[in-house]
């Protein structure tokens, strides 16, 4: 930026305006002047929450046995030493991408450097319940040549979820039947997807605005350009609504009332919990009254939280086995017999009580 308001523009009195993050420092922004490159701070924007103000922040790089290379971001409560602490309950919050080649799989695409930014919905909110979250791991679906990525989508999600809890467990951080499972929209549907066909890494899922039935976007969907009549097969393969006989894990589902996302219609999750609890699963519904694709009300907010929340503590911390035993009172009323109105748990919105 210049001082100047018309004519040109010189290079001793251009101003630069900049930002500079870290692990443990927050974002601030500063004037650089031209040509002595002094930086002059112009914010100071006070620590965003001082009590994860030490929070350990780590990018770890592991192999999935293909030989691919994964990273993700290890987030550590203030104060933990494995050492001393032993395992913790763990969150993995993932979503997959589609590529061509390997060499692209494997590439970094996030600083080490960054600040732990938290969001409203963040998984990162666990640090404060003694959760170690894995975030951000690479998930790469990789179809070579005329491959197409997804024609082996189950295959390669299956072992890049292997390399990702072997590696929380080699390292100590995570105990083995404590490690939840949780994504938003298409981490939502690779969540259920990893529910059907890795159940033995996993003791609960969080499935927040997912599409579930890939046969209700038939004409193509994230990165697939395939319609459901050119590849049939992957489409079925790929649906956990197919497979939701094979769900035995708790999976709690969240969905905005007015999602209007052509692949995550809030039938999507309707249906998919209709076929969970037919099929005896343990699970949840929750729909957000007014709430989109995101969700913005703070009542919405807050309700997502608390769901969360309890069933993390339900499923995960207190889980002492491989979790498919059944509960001593299911979640919901089983759905037979009654009407579609009355199966959802309806959260937010001024605290509306679930219809059961």
């Amino acid at each position: 930026m210049s001082d100047q308001d018309e004519g040109e523009i010189y290079l001793n009195k251009l101003k630069v305006l900049t930002s500079k993050e870290s692990k443990t420092e927050n974002m601030q922004y500063c004037i650089l002047s031209w040509p002595e490159k002094k930086a002059c701070q112009i914010t100071n924007f006070p620590h965003p929450y001082p009590q994860l103000s030490s929070i350990q922040k780590e990018m770890i790089r592991y192999g999935r046995k293909d030989g691919v290379q994964l990273t993700a971001t290890l987030h550590l409560p203030p104060d933990y030493d494995p050492a001393r602490d032993g395992p913790l309950p763990c969150l993995l919050w993932a979503y997959p991408g589609e590529f061509k080649n390997k060499d692209a799989a494997g590439q970094v695409r996030d600083s080490p450097h960054k600040f732990a930014g938290i969001g409203s919905t963040s998984p990162l909110l666990w640090l404060a319940r003694r959760f170690a979250i894995l975030t951000s791991p690479t998930i790469p679906i990789i179809g070579e040549g005329d491959e197409e990525p997804n024609d082996r989508y189950v295959e390669q999600l299956v072992a890049s979820a292997e390399a990702a809890v072997q590696e929380l467990i080699r390292r100590g951080v995570a105990h083995p039947n404590k490690i939840a499972v949780g994504g938003h929209s298409y981490g939502a549907f690779m969540t259920a997807n990893l529910l059907v066909h890795a159940p033995h890494l996993f003791c609960c899922g969080i499935a927040r605005s997912g599409g579930y039935n890939r046969t209700l976007s038939p004409f193509g969907f994230q990165n697939e350009d395939r319609t459901l009549w050119e590849a049939f097969d992957t489409y079925i393969e790929m649906s956990p609504f197919m497979s939701a006989n094979k769900i035995k894990k708790p999976v709690l589902l969240i969905h905005g009332e007015e999602d209007n996302k052509q692949g995550t219609l809030p039938m999507q999750s309707s249906r998919f919990f209709k076929a969970l609890k037919q099929n005896g699963a343990i699970c949840r519904l929750v729909t957000l009254p007014f709430e989109s694709h995101h969700y913005a009300a703070r009542e919405s907010v807050m309700h997502v939280l608390w769901e969360t929340d309890r069933w993390l503590q339900k499923y995960c911390v207190a889980n002492s086995s491989d979790g498919s035993e059944e509960p001593n009172a299911r979640e919901v009323n089983a759905i037979q017999g009654k009407p579609d109105a009355e199966i959802k748990a309806i959260g937010a919105a001024g605290g509306v009580p679930e219809q059961l």
